[in-house]
């Protein structure tokens, strides 16, 4: 959990379909003077979103990142993808109002756009509210953040099923 500390590094990735986004993300936030790890894809041949929803909740999870943006046609496969990963909390969002709040009270650790949904000039603002933002919990959001990491930790123990 982030309390405070500016971010290092940001691991970035998008599909074919998120390609071109990507690239004006990645931009941003070098000129933002974060470092980037970018985790493809490096043109706009078909690949597929899973491989690099993987890609950057890695980085996230070995701590060689602190936070992760991915960008897919909507948003939503990357985001399905990234969630799968236990101690990952993405969320799309396509306004900064969402993109600030799930960092400061839902500890978001990765942004999920979508190319075909909104703008460069949006997805801008985007990645800057949720960059700007810091995890600070009241009593009840670190409650709520304990709880998503308790259904983790049963999930991983089989509490729910072989499914």
């Amino acid at each position: 959990m982030m309390t405070g500390t500016e971010i290092q590094r940001v691991a970035i990735g998008g599909d074919h379909a998120g390609f071109l986004m990507k690239r004006v993300v990645v931009d941003q936030v070098r000129g933002l003077g974060i470092e980037v790890c970018d985790c493809g894809t490096f043109d706009e041949s078909p690949c597929d979103f899973p491989d690099i929803a993987e890609k950057v909740a890695m980085q996230i999870l070995r701590g060689q990142a602190e936070r992760g943006i991915l960008v897919c046609g909507s948003g939503v496969g990357v985001s399905v993808a990234a969630n799968k990963f236990p101690g990952i909390r993405a969320s799309l969002c396509h306004d900064t109002y969402s993109a600030h709040q799930g960092v400061e009270h839902d500890d978001m650790n990765v942004l999920c756009i979508g190319a075909r949904v909104i703008g460069p000039a949006l997805a801008e603002e985007i990645v800057d509210a949720f960059l700007k933002a810091r995890y600070a919990p009241q009593p009840r959001h670190a409650a709520r953040v304990a709880k998503i990491a308790d259904i983790e930790r049963r999930a991983l123990n089989g509490e729910f099923g072989g499914h």
